[in-house]
Order: C-alpha cells, then sequence, then structure tokens
C-alpha cells in the first residue's frame, strides 16, 4: 500500500507517518525543510517501508504540482492521500492582514485542492483509493481568534464533501477527520496542561483504525477533540 502526506513533519503529520509506516504502508511525504524530512526517513528507516520525500512549500501551486509529478514518479498506484499541510495564524478576521488571509488560502484549501484533483485522477482510473483530509473542528464551529482559519478549514470541508459525492460512484473513500485542541505546534507556549489536549498519536490512531474499515462502509467524518476543554 502506497500513502502521501503532506507537511509530514511535525505534529499531527508526523505522527501519521510513523503510524502509517508502522502499519506497512509505502510513504511519499514532503515539508518545507529537507533535515526535516530527513530525519523523520531515519526515524522510519526501522519499519523496512520505501520512504519517499521532497522539499517543497505546499503554498505555492507550481511546488504542490512538483511534488505531486515526484510522487507518481515512484509510485504507479496510490492508495492513500492525506491531505494535512496547514497552518494557523490566530486573529480575529476584521484585524488580520490580507495576507494572513491568503497565506492559510493557499495552504489550508489550495493545496489540498490540487493535491485530491490530482491523485483523484488516479483512483478514479484504478477504481481504489482513500483521500483523508484533516480538516478542523473550526470547519464547523466558528472559534475564537481564528478568522481566516475557521473560512479555510469550513471550505476544506466542503472540498471533502464534493470529493466523496464525485469519487464514491468509482469505488474511492473520502473522509474527513476534525481534531478538536491538538497538542501541537499552534499551542506552543499555551498555559493549558497538555493532557487536556488529543495528542497527535490519537489522531494518527483514529486514522488507522479508519483505514482498516473494509467493504462499502465509508467514515465521512470523525470528531476528535477532548472530553473536557
Amino acid at each position: 500500500m502506497n500513502a502521501i502526506i503532506t507537511g509530514a513533519t511535525k505534529g499531527i503529520g508526523k505522527a501519521i507517518a510513523i503510524k502509517l509506516a508502522e502499519d506497512g504502508y509505502n510513504l511519499s511525504v514532503c515539508s518545507r525543510n529537507q533535515q526535516d524530512l530527513d530525519q523523520l526517513q531515519q526515524a522510519l528507516v526501522h519499519t523496512g517501508v520505501e520512504t519517499h520525500s521532497l522539499a517543497c512549500d505546499c503554498s505555492i501551486k507550481a511546488e504542490v504540482y512538483r511534488f505531486c509529478d515526484f510522487t507518481a514518479s515512484r509510485f504507479e498506484q496510490v492508495d492513500l492521500l492525506v491531505n494535512n499541510a496547514g497552518i494557523f495564524l490566530p486573529s480575529s478576521f476584521l484585524d488580520e492582514s490580507d495576507e494572513a488571509y491568503e497565506s492559510q488560502l493557499n495552504l489550508n484549501l489550495n493545496c489540498a485542492y490540487y493535491m485530491s484533483k490530482y491523485f483523484g485522477k488516479m483512483m478514479r482510473a484504478q477504481r481504489s483509493g482513500h483521500i483523508v483530509n484533516l480538516c478542523s473542528i473550526a470547519s464547523k464551529e466558528i472559534m475564537e481568534n481564528a478568522g481566516s482559519y475557521s473560512v479555510t478549514k469550513s471550505a476544506l470541508l466542503s472540498l471533502n464533501n464534493v470529493l466523496r459525492k464525485e469519487l464514491a460512484v468509482h469505488n474511492v473513500k473520502v473522509t474527513a477527520i476534525l481534531p478538536g485542541p491538538t497538542f501541537s505546534a499552534s499551542w506552543e507556549g499555551t498555559s493549558i496542561p497538555e493532557d487536556k489536549f488529543v495528542s497527535p498519536e490519537m489522531i494518527a490512531e483514529s486514522l488507522s483504525q479508519i483505514l482498516k474499515i473494509k467493504g462499502v462502509a465509508n467514515i465521512d467524518e470523525l470528531i476528535v477533540r477532548p472530553i473536557i476543554f
């Protein structure tokens, strides 16, 4: 089985990469920093899976397609695409800069659009595959101090639903995972205790369990958040 993960060297993306490798998936991963990618590949050596990595900026269309072509040259078949790359720039909607909106739009939504279109066509042709979009609880609930982030994550959930509708007839599954507060880089410096958060490993384990469901069943959405926050 071959899987693609964007933004794979930190937080949820890294946890997913480790879990999928342990589950036996060959990986094609990307992030902006080659050193981080090298460290991830080293950490996965013990799993024995095939791992390919490319440093690229997923907020830039040409870079996203460069990673798509890179992956397609390594994998004849793609079984899983995890659209994880994203950024959270806290601010109220009226007070944030246009650049903050554009940065979040490009990474949180556009990257997933380009990746899904490229590999969705491949999955459609092979009549198999699974696309997973890392949305957010902000896709459904307006979060304080998360203006454009909420807008882009809501749009990502809409993209997820369009993909699911179009690809279902081709035997391709599409799932949205909506994490609540997750202890990752977005929460660096917080005074909230770590045990109040969902961990990246919990999200990765949830995805692993979803992928074990065979047959026609599709998990449309999964919300994972702390019991009390």
